[in-house]
């Protein structure tokens, strides 16, 4: 049978490919497709054009003449000249911070100034914010795409690509822009700092990145313990709405926006995207499956993007002061600054703001005093809230405090939080703690992480007291990873990385813990054998009498 003469069913065949493949394919005539009556031995080159002469194919075994009726088919574009827009520049700095004054961009974060409205347009708050909404959508998604900044929540995704999925044609829905206050993560407290003492930076990056989306409402979701922070951002947005910031004619700019601020309950949870806008439509707070994503259906069925505070708080300032001055700060694919929490046995506990790539010795001796009895006797440090596996001193003394740095130790930047424990420290009792917050802090919608979590108490409870067998230490390592990567959202993972941070690199100390609990017992059971009272055996009844007679 001919190549071209196989039986077709409906008389048409189709042939699709992902965008994807059309674009690694470096020749478009790799493609054939035959037309629905096919001369013989004769095909037409995908994307030729409708007066293009038919070229013959390889099923007679005949070569296509050269020029004129069988002319070569057109080969791929030129490459572009340049990075795409939107590129960040390359670092060539090899040496990152301290950070100037003259390059912070949350100056009140100690609070040593007023933040109301008056005294944070004095720091530079809403200076030409029309101007910015007046040059577009387009122009603001890329700088925040030059600028290289990424969601400062702990997954670390490309911002300016995040608020790209949501700048697309209207159809008819509105368009919400989420922001992510519920901070309930142990260790980190840098967004309370912001709505505390530069609540303005907040309300103003909320209208420019809504603008940027074409949304025109937003909602600031805050963590319901944080009573007097909410106070203080409800006020600064009352102060904006009467300075006419927001609202009709938002900076008079020909932009309405309003924007509302809703408390949560203290659901550990509802720190995830989903579980968010669940909470904020008024129902309980538990993940959804994704997709849908939530720039398809978001709060209340509408296109949403739902992003961390200290995201939104820095964009207009690298509005201002352009994309390249924020990536001039950090690594490439680490750029900016950031705020990072230092707590735990340091000498000064704080928050601080400090150019990312720093290495992480260096941020806690320089702004927290150092380690309680100096580096030495340091024994471990959770680098970037609680979710994050911790490292070992050895670690900790070479990794550099970034994403990529502290994926290099087998950890994470997460929301930059670090808790520094030294030698002092029972670390089994630690990340014990740690395990019982999230079996508590669990939804239980999902199998694995509502039993999972359950066992993990358990087993890290029996490794406090010693009383595990050596072989549940692999027992503890196998259930953790079945937890992780098998729930909806990503607090089976965050649950599951410290103890697998512990088992990774302190197996000798469980191992040191068991055996003694052993020799303990062992001992006691001896003790205990040794002072009981021994009794003679009573002679068998009736044996005297019969011995007698």
């Amino acid at each position: 049978m001919n190549k071209l003469d196989y039986p077709r069913r409906n008389g048409t065949h189709k042939i699709r490919i992902t965008l994807l493949c059309a674009r690694n394919l470096a020749r478009k005539d790799l493609f054939l497709i035959y037309d629905r009556k096919p001369t013989p031995g004769v095909s037409t080159i995908l994307g030729a054009g409708k007066d293009s002469p038919p070229a013959k194919s390889a099923a007679d075994g005949k070569a296509p003449a050269s020029g004129g009726a069988a002319a070569k088919p057109p080969g791929p574009p030129p490459p572009p000249k340049g990075p795409p827009p939107g590129t960040p520049p390359p670092q060539t700095k090899t040496t990152f911070g301290p950070l100037a004054d003259a390059d912070r961009i949350f100056t009140n974060l100690y609070g040593l100034h007023d933040w109301r409205l008056k005294a944070a347009m004095k720091r530079g708050d809403w200076y030409k914010t029309k101007e910015i909404i007046e040059k577009g959508s387009p122009w603001i998604i890329n700088e925040i795409k030059t600028s290289g900044l990424r969601g400062r929540g702990g997954a670390g995704f490309p911002t300016g690509l995040k608020y790209s999925f949501m700048n697309k044609p209207p159809d008819g829905r509105p368009k919400f822009l989420v922001v992510n206050g519920d901070e309930g993560e142990p260790g980190t407290c840098k967004d309370r700092e912001i709505f505390r003492h530069d609540p303005h930076k907040l309300v103003e990056g909320c209208l420019i990145v809504s603008h940027a989306m074409g949304a025109n409402a937003g909602y600031i979701y805050v963590r319901g313990e944080f009573f007097n922070e909410t106070c203080n951002l409800q006020y600064a947005i009352a102060e904006a709405y009467k300075a006419g910031f927001l609202g009709k004619n938002a900076c008079g700019s020909g932009f309405d926006y309003d924007l509302y601020v809703q408390r949560g309950a203290g659901a550990y949870v509802c720190g995830e995207e989903t579980s968010l806008i669940e909470s904020l439509e008024g129902k309980a707070g538990k993940p959804r499956s994704k997709p849908p994503f939530p720039a398809d259906v978001g709060v209340f069925g509408c296109p949403s993007t739902v992003t961390n505070v200290e995201t939104v708080a820095v964009v207009p300032s690298i509005c201002r002061r352009g994309g390249k001055w924020f990536a001039s700060f950090g690594r490439t694919r680490n750029s900016g600054t950031k705020l990072f929490n230092i707590s735990g046995h340091v000498e000064r506990p704080c928050t601080v703001e400090e150019e990312m790539s720093m290495p992480t010795r260096e941020l806690i001796e320089r702004h927290a005093g150092g380690v309680c009895g100096g580096w030495d006797n340091l024994l471990a440090i959770i680098p970037g809230g609680s979710s994050t596996p911790c490292i070992p001193k050895e670690d900790a003394s070479k990794s550099i405090h970034d994403y990529d740095g502290l994926m290099a130790v087998r950890s994470s930047l997460g929301t930059g939080a670090i808790i520094v424990m030294d030698k002092s420290t029972d670390i089994i009792k630690a990340i014990a703690r740690l395990a019982a917050f999230y079996k508590h802090e669990s939804c239980g919608q999902c199998t694995p992480c509502r039993e999972g979590l359950h066992w993990v108490h358990l087993i890290m409870q029996r490794f406090v007291t010693g009383q595990a067998k050596p072989s549940e230490i692999d027992m503890l390592w196998e259930i953790t990873k079945q937890i992780e990567g098998h729930t909806i959202c990503a607090l089976g993972d965050g649950a599951a990385w410290p103890p697998q941070g512990l088992i990774r690199h302190f197996r000798p100390v469980i191992e040191e813990r068991m055996r003694k609990r052993a020799e303990s017992d062992a001992a006691a059971a001896a003790a205990a054998a040794a002072a009981a009272p021994t009794y003679k055996k009573p002679p068998a009844v009736g044996a005297s009498c019969s011995k007698s007679s």
